[in-house]
């Protein structure tokens, strides 16, 4: 017996969940946050729809808070299973879920006192540290490519998905008596081919059923040289007008890969001296472990090392460590690069950085990553103003810019040269998932224009019998 019901990213970008039954054992495919409208979110993120203590496995496909982020609150709610990811990924989470933590309770501070002046009944917090040392005990570490017995017949491998650090594809494998194992398999975030620091997404061939990730089906990224001649004139733009550089970025995976390319232009000398800014104690503390996690690097990074160089330093680089060194940032009035979390703009030291920045004309805000429905970000990108930061009204006259070729998702090629190359002769289903309705029934039409057999956009709750 084999079933999947879509509990999170079905028909959205966020809160990845997806819970599975096999052989009478549950598992979930990733548990992450609902980001999004502050009170729909505060309503998906408390309201697991399933019998948490029951709960054997989860299979983590990487860290990114829109994957991991809900761990925690099944530690609080008796889980007593096991998390089965990589070890760069449990690393990272050790970092983000307490990241996570830590700015959940912020938010919940200003709004409990907001509805204390209010006379309303205070909000309790998703989690707390106790929560996320508990799940943590959880972990199960395991390299890409081995076969893991998870009992009853059901096993399952990690792939590797190019993605961020330690991201992975999902393999499970269901055996019954009498019929031939049954292969579901989950892309998670399918990372771009020849993005940098980490290997390509590797084809996993053989599958009965995929669950594909839709984020960018709908569009192709531009090339790397478009990403740094972009980049280069932003930097040179800046120079001009004395004026700052503000990119809301993902402290795991995009702000790497964005010091990756700045490198560049400062080796090639394509660029003025340039003060950038790493404002995020979580990228600081990725960054950290990106160094330390070698075994993920793909041969370009892998080559740089051995020549002794980095490509995560280079002059005029700098992370600030306290609160104090953020707010001094607001003051300064010269030329500089500020990289700043969270990347949707929904909590963070990014969001003060707005606060401060978006009413200079002569600053430039670059969105460098997708950013879900109803979040901040996305109302910057639409050109929205004014927008409410802290309650008020902020009115918007900085440029806003995107350069969406520093998404670490596969865009729409990518994703075809991947199904093209897993499918085979076995597939009987495709899932098309984590993304907003118009990329994931872009998604369905691609993939039947390559020959999937049955192809659709599962919606929140919509369960699959995939094995009576």
């Amino acid at each position: 017996m084999l079933s999947l019901t879509f509990h999170g990213a079905a028909r959205t970008t966020t809160g990845s969940m997806h819970y599975v039954e096999a052989n009478g054992l549950k598992l979930l495919l990733d548990c992450g946050l609902y980001q999004g409208h502050r009170k729909e979110a505060f309503e998906v993120n408390r309201n697991i729809p399933f019998d948490i203590p029951a709960l054997d496995y989860v299979i983590l496909s990487h860290a990114h808070i829109d994957h991991s982020g809900n761990l925690p609150t099944l530690a609080r709610r008796g889980f007593k299973g096991k998390i089965v990811t990589t070890y760069a990924t449990a690393d990272l989470c050790e970092i983000m879920l307490r990241d996570s933590c830590y700015i959940q309770q912020q938010d919940l501070a200003f709004v409990n006192e907001k509805r204390k002046r209010q006379g309303k009944n205070l909000f309790e917090p998703l989690y707390v540290e106790k929560d996320v040392d508990a799940i943590m005990r959880h972990f199960q570490t395991e390299p890409l490519y081995s076969e893991i017995d998870l009992g009853r017949g059901v096993s399952v491998i990690l792939h590797e998905a190019g993605h961020i650090l330690g991201s992975a594809i999902v393999e499970l494998i269901v055996r019954g008596e009498g019929r031939k194992p049954y292969h579901l398999v989950f892309t998670g975030d399918l990372g771009n081919s020849n993005q940098p620091i980490i290997r390509d997404p590797a084809a996993v061939t053989g599958a009965d059923a995929i669950l594909i990730e839709s984020t960018y089906a709908d569009r192709d990224h531009p090339s790397e040289d478009d990403i740094l001649g972009r980049l280069k004139s932003y930097i040179d733009d800046i120079h001009q007008q004395k004026a700052k550089l503000i990119v809301p970025c993902f402290s795991v995976g995009r702000t790497q890969e964005l010091l990756f390319f700045l490198n560049k232009l400062v080796e090639r000398r394509r660029i003025p001296p340039t003060r950038v800014i790493v404002d995020s104690p979580l990228a600081t503390r990725a960054t950290d472990i990106y160094e330390r996690h070698k075994e993920c690097y793909d041969e370009e990074a892998a080559k740089i090392l051995r020549s002794g160089r980095s490509f995560l330093d280079f002059p005029g680089l700098e992370f600030t460590r306290s609160l104090d060194e953020s707010k001094a940032l607001n003051g300064l009035r010269e030329p500089m690069v500020i990289i700043s979390a969270s990347g949707m703009c929904e909590g963070g030291r990014i969001v003060h950085h707005l606060n401060n920045n978006l009413g200079d004309p002569r600053n430039i805000i670059l969105f460098v990553g997708y950013q879900a429905e109803n979040t901040l970000g996305r109302k910057l990108v639409n050109l929205q103003s004014p927008v409410k930061i802290f309650g008020e009204d902020v009115e918007v006259e900085a440029r806003i810019q995107t350069i969406n070729a520093l998404s670490a998702h596969a865009d729409r090629s990518g994703l075809m040269r991947w199904f093209d190359a897993s499918k085979g002769k076995s597939l009987k289903r495709v899932f098309a998932v984590h993304g907003d309705p118009a990329q994931t029934d872009a998604m369905v039409k691609m993939l039947q224009d390559h020959g999937a057999p049955y192809a659709i956009a599962p919606v929140p709750g919509q369960k699959a019998a995939l094995v009576q």
